[in-house]
């Protein structure tokens, strides 16, 4: 009996949800009074392991193959196949990214084991894991349970916190991945990227989103929601109103239908509120709200609000944040 969590990795450097997921790994492994065990995945896999023994990883399975050089879904759930039954698991977890997601509802699959996709909190009790999601765009929490002997669930990224980091006191154990180049059926003909070095709208503390509001002049709009993330270290996001309307790309958008965060401060301007953008974003522990219309829906969520025009108001904050931040 094991709890195992897969670290995800991308260019070589550990996803940092991976970390939350691990740090609570180690409280549901004290509780079933049972390791915890890392898995790493990967053809260069060295950095990361060392990594999970400092954030508290008893063991850490260092799958490592040159056919796992690049993500491929069917290799790298053998792979974890292989981990969880190397480790003797009883819980596998994983952060809930597009990767984590599919990963372990494969392994799931494969191996006949119970899934809670998405979870945002997770205990034992009475020997089992109990994983809590939330459904009905947030306004419901609900406990799944688990029949099958192993329990699977992903987790929505900053659902807990980041673990500190110390002595490595487990080992690291080299294990045959047993995947072969010909094993696997994807191939990566190309990858292509469209990273600009910007804050990561799952990984951000801090996020100002920009919404219809700044139809009156886009460009300009979300200029200013930039300047102001900027100031203040944060991710830009936008709603899907203004994505739809072509005012910024996609991967801002956060949603029901786009990203899920769960920041610390999320500024919101120009945006109404409506229930498929609170879904995304109704974890955040402080909302700020800008909006020109007072009975706008967003400010019934919002610890503070502004009603005022984003065009004026934005400026002012960022010239605030930059007097004060330096």
């Amino acid at each position: 009996m094991s709890v195992l969590v897969w670290i995800e990795q991308t260019n070589g450097a550990a996803v940092a949800n991976s970390w939350e997921v691990l740090g609570k790994g180690r409280e549901l492994a004290n509780a079933l009074a049972a390791p915890l065990v890392a898995a790493v995945i990967g053809s260069n896999v060295d950095a990361a392991a060392q990594q999970a023994l400092a954030y508290g990883a008893d063991t850490v399975l260092a799958l490592a193959s040159p056919a796992l050089g690049d993500y491929r879904l069917s290799g790298y759930a053998a792979a974890l196949e292989t981990a969880v039954k190397e480790a003797g698991a009883t819980v596998l977890l994983a952060a809930a990214t597009t990767r984590g997601r599919e990963v372990t509802a494969t392994v799931a699959c494969n191996l006949g084991a119970g899934l809670a996709p998405d979870a945002v909190d997770l205990r034992i009790d009475g020997g089992k894991l109990v994983a809590t999601r939330s459904i009905y765009s947030n306004n419901i929490l609900t406990d799944v349970t688990f029949s099958s002997g192993l329990q699977v669930a992903s987790v929505r990224p900053r659902s807990f916190p980041m673990p500190e980091a110390g002595a490595a006191k487990g080992a690291v154990k080299a294990v045959d991945p047993g995947v072969s180049e010909g094993a696997i059926k994807e191939q990566v003909v190309a990858v292509k990227t469209t990273d600009s070095g910007e804050i990561s709208l799952t990984d951000a503390s801090k996020i100002v989103s920009g919404g219809r509001g700044v139809a009156q002049d886009p460009a300009k709009g979300f200029a200013l929601v930039g300047e102001l993330a900027s100031a203040i270290g944060a991710a830009v996001g936008a709603s899907r109103a203004a994505v739809d309307a072509g005012f910024i790309p996609y991967k801002h958008q956060v949603g029901q239908t786009g990203k899920t965060v769960k920041p610390d401060l999320y500024i919101a301007c120009g945006i109404s509120g409506a229930i498929q953008h609170l879904a995304g974003m109704g974890g955040s522990k402080v909302i700020v709200a800008i909006n020109k219309d007072a009975e706008a829906p967003i400010f019934e969520k919002a610890n503070y609000g502004i009603v005022g025009d984003l065009y004026e108001v934005v400026p002012a904050l960022t010239a605030e944040f930059k007097k004060r931040l330096g």
